[in-house]
């Protein structure tokens, strides 16, 4: 069986409204044979006269006066489907969007980017969870509506992406550590205990590469899957922590900070997602309040 023509639906619906082939043909712009020939195709399609002759006019069958109202309602939706999204009321919105991020992303932009939200759109709710690799599977089948992190090999060729800031890496000790005075050098960074941070858990990174040209390796002493870990046990130990400044802005409170004695290549933070949210009012209203948070912290931290 083929698929009925659903242009004809709005070709019905004035038809049953004007009850008058020429007044329909007018209203849609038609020539009277060309709507006759529509009302013709209609009959075929529905197996029912719709309209038969009383007289000069013509007069609706009991077919037609049961479709009148259906179909009326069913021209309406369509146009209401097909009309472009309305103004977007924040403070009538409902919803739910979840955001996954790396760790310590949350600890760091979390607070102020939940009170911009909260203040905007009370009826927002952000859900956070741990991005623990790059692919972007979670944003093609919907789970995920917003991704932060950097732009990697496995991401989807598909995805969109925006940078948020641009970030370089800093050695963490705690207050008081022996490293927290004199001139920092990259053998007295190399000669000290370290903690690893590896999603993965491989034991070498940049660092060590960077290191390794200079003829230098460090003493990793333990490896964690994050930066909130490594910073916590900086903060009570010994051990050098090796972070992005900005991504870690809050977590570092009260500890001491020095830029690497090594050039180590900044990373671009980006926010991603998939392009079928691309255009929806209430998810671009989202990113843009993301993009503000990250732009004036990392405003703020750049003029400390």
């Amino acid at each position: 069986m083929s698929k009925p023509d659903l242009n004809l639906l709005v070709t019905l619906d004035v038809l049953l409204a004007e009850g008058n082939v020429a007044r329909a043909a007018q209203r849609l712009k038609l020539s009277p044979s060309a709507m006759s020939r529509a009302l013709q195709r209609l009959r075929e399609t529905t197996g029912d006269p719709l309209l038969v002759r009383a007289g000069r006019g013509l007069v609706p069958t009991p077919r037609a006066l049961e479709l009148r109202e259906r179909v009326s309602q069913l021209v309406l939706d369509t146009e209401t489907v097909l009309r472009p999204a309305e103004k977007l009321n924040l403070k009538q919105l409902i919803r739910t969007f979840t955001l996954r991020t790396s760790d310590g992303f949350v600890e760091n932009f979390g607070p102020d980017l939940i009170a911009r939200v909260s203040e905007e759109a009370p009826g927002v709710r952000l859900c956070f969870v741990l991005k623990p690799d790059k692919e972007s599977t979670p944003l093609r089948d919907g789970t995920v509506d917003l991704e932060t992190g950097v732009v990697g090999k496995t991401t989807g060729p598909e995805v969109h992406a925006q940078a948020l800031f641009r970030d370089s890496f800093i050695g963490v000790v705690r207050r008081g550590h022996p490293l927290s005075k004199g001139e920092m050098t990259a053998l007295r960074y190399a000669s000290g205990r370290h903690i690893r941070v590896s999603k993965q858990g491989s034991v070498k990174g940049r660092i060590d590469e960077v290191l390794k040209t200079l003829g230098l390796e460090r003493d990793i002493v333990t490896i964690v899957s994050g930066f909130s870990a490594a910073l916590a046990l900086a903060r009570h130990s010994d051990l050098i922590a090796s972070v992005p400044e900005r991504h870690t802005g809050n977590l570092r409170a009260g500890m001491h900070s020095f830029p690497l004695p090594i050039s180590v290549p900044e990373i671009t933070v980006s926010m991603l997602w998939h392009p079928r949210l691309h255009s929806d009012p209430a998810h671009r209203w989202l990113r843009g309040c993301l993009r503000d948070i990250c732009a004036r912290q990392s405003h703020d931290t750049s003029g400390r």
